[in-house]
């Protein structure tokens, strides 16, 4: 017999190669299944939502793993398993029983991203490695203009990395909010999925918008271009949150 668990995990990204494993490099993935391995004495292997490149973060990474037996005391399993994080970026936030069809990746409905934009001109300090200062001041209305003619089904060729290995550049944005916090300019998307770097991209172009650099009627026409050579230089990866897995 065996059971199917589901963990939602924190961490930060700056010293990650990113989540997936990867030879003579460090993955969160990684050390979630040597956590794991050693709390439960089995050998476990994790299976995340999705990956998230080098350097970005997680306030709700969602996976999922099997074991042959029932864990009865969900506060010992993430007191054990989050002791052998300790010396790491990352924390097991919860344990979840599911059903043997639960899958991480395949089952997720929907995923939400955060970036987080400092827009002053003094370094973070608190926020160090948590945001992407820009000290220009940038024009909040002309980049929730702009931000519109992303949402629904695209082609989003111009906002994919090179060394993506996705099938099909069409993915659809449900909703892109963004939000002013005080210093803070934050940056929500939704969708079912995303391409290797396309929240990146679209922050970048956000922030050329943003910037006057582009009039918001810009975005309308890089997404037709389908060329990756008219996009902007994607946003850094130490402002972005993979926020929410929902299922």
């Amino acid at each position: 017999m065996k059971f199917n668990y589901q963990i939602i995990i924190e961490y930060l990204g700056k010293n990650f190669s990113g989540w997936q494993i990867q030879k003579n490099s460090v993955s969160v993935q990684s050390k979630i299944e040597r956590a794991l391995s050693k709390t439960l004495n089995s050998k476990i292997k994790v299976i995340g939502s999705g990956r998230t490149d080098a350097g970005v973060n997680a306030w709700g990474q969602s996976a999922n793993f099997y074991h042959k037996e029932e864990i009865k005391n969900f506060f010992k399993f993430l007191s054990t398993a989050n002791f052998f994080l300790s010396k790491y970026s990352v924390s097991i936030l919860s344990l979840k029983k599911k059903n043997l069809t639960f899958h991480a990746r395949y089952s997720a409905k929907k995923r939400e991203y955060e970036y987080v934009i400092l827009n002053r001109t003094a370094k973070p300090s608190v926020d160090d490695n948590r945001v992407w200062l820009v000290k220009k001041k940038l024009n909040l209305d002309e980049m929730k203009k702009a931000a519109k003619y992303f949402i629904g089904k695209h082609n989003f060729s111009a906002f994919r990395a090179s060394s993506c290995t996705a099938k099909s550049p069409i993915r659809t944005i449900n909703n892109l909010k963004i939000i002013k916090r005080g210093d803070k300019i934050i940056i929500q998307i939704l969708s079912k999925s995303f391409l290797q770097k396309q929240v990146r991209s679209i922050v970048g172009c956000l922030k050329y918008v943003g910037e006057n650099k582009w009039n918001a009627l810009k975005i309308k026409k890089v997404i037709l271009s389908k060329q990756r050579k008219n996009c902007a230089p994607p946003a850094p990866a130490q402002g972005l949150f993979l926020k929410k897995v929902y299922y």
